[in-house]
């Protein structure tokens, strides 16, 4: 009992020092909140109480249980800033039993080939061109997931991810970082609810850098502040959903959602802030003839934009898709969205699969 009192009271004081001595970044971590799959981003990342397949790991884990087949692989690439930046998405499920599923996810967001021109000039002071190389910023995660199903609590399952982080600038720095997701799901009579805790304990990205002289040298030459070795730490973050599944006649059916993106990092320029919470609300829905078409369409992203005329307007992000299902064993998701409606970049087509399998094993 005593090495057991030990124990928890050096943990106890090792997280305090590290959350003491962490920066604590108000957009730490931000690509994992784009979100992944052609189906969500067109319903505008409200997917918090419909997930139920293998993107359910990043939506929200408990929906795991729910994927109607026990083995589902998925895949998405997405290009953003007319093809500079890079989004790709992999995931596998496998669900062990009506209680059990387990998945693994690989999320990268990236901009390659940038060119460093660090080295281009000689020590004589010549531009030399074959001097300029290149190197990439990507930001990856890593999430090992897995969900229960309450047989006795008909409709309610859990779930949780454990996440690594890696983040790199070329050669020059890089980020290790572990995280913790927690979510929840109930659904009853066609209603579904969801929540979903990113972050539980804060994740903590530890950066370190390797400046070589020259580099050093550019940055003071430029009135850039060199930057020296810190943990950045990301507040935890929660998002709640509500959905609604009606069934139409005919094979027709359609959903609605509606979530909420709830962050605890001071004000955010959302619908509903406040220095204390910031509520970023988005609606989805589509429109199917069983699973082998559907429409969907999205609307979130509300901001408060200032105008050249001194007036603040209100801007949203409005998100449009198509899913078609072969057999119920391929899914080829599209989505046509944007970064905001005041966004510079050119919108974005989003192309995702997926592929649903009863078994490995050959039937005799």
């Amino acid at each position: 009992m005593i090495n057991c009192k030990k124990f928890l009271l050096i943990f106890f004081l090792s997280f305090s020092y590290l959350f003491v001595n962490a920066q604590v970044a108000k957009y730490s971590n931000e690509f994992l909140s784009l979100g992944i799959g052609a189906r969500g981003l067109a319903m505008a990342n409200t997917l918090t109480s419909l997930a139920d397949d293998v993107t359910a790991a990043y939506w929200n884990p408990a929906g795991l249980v729910r994927m109607e087949r026990p083995y589902q692989l998925a895949a998405m690439h997405a290009e953003y800033f007319a093809g500079i930046a890079k989004y790709d998405y992999i995931g596998a499920g496998y669900r062990i039993d009506n209680k059990q599923a387990v998945a693994i996810t690989w999320i990268r967001f990236g901009v390659d080939n940038i060119m460093n021109t660090t080295e281009l000039i000689d020590n004589q002071g010549n531009v030399d061109y074959n001097r300029i190389s290149y190197f990439s910023a990507a930001d990856n995660a890593f999430l090992l997931s897995y969900a229960y199903n309450f047989e006795n609590i008909k409709g309610l399952s859990v779930g949780a991810n454990a996440k690594i982080i890696r983040r790199t600038i070329g050669k020059f720095a890089g980020a290790w970082g572990f995280g913790l997701d927690a979510g929840v799901q109930y659904n009853i009579k066609g209603w579904q609810m969801g929540a979903m805790l990113k972050d539980v304990t804060s994740t903590f990205n530890a950066w370190t850098y390797d400046l070589s002289p020259k580099v050093i040298e550019v940055f003071e030459a430029t009135g850039n502040e060199i930057p020296t070795n810190t943990l950045e730490l990301t507040l935890p973050k929660l998002n709640l959903g509500a959905g609604k599944y009606v069934e139409f006649g005919k094979g027709f059916n359609g959903t609605f959602a509606l979530d909420f993106d709830c962050t605890f990092d001071r004000k955010r320029n959302t619908l509903i802030r406040s220095n204390a919470v910031s509520i970023d609300p988005h609606f989805g829905m589509e429109f199917a003839y069983k699973t082998i078409v559907a429409l969907r369409a999205g609307i979130g992203n509300f901001q408060q934009v200032p105008f050249f005329d001194g007036k603040n307007k209100f801007t949203c992000q409005i998100n449009f898709g198509i899913g078609i299902g072969i057999k119920d064993i391929v899914f080829i998701d599209y989505a046509f969205t944007d970064l905001g409606s005041l966004s510079i970049a050119l919108p974005s087509h989003v192309f995702s699969l997926k592929v649903t399998i009863e078994s490995f094993k050959r039937k005799k």
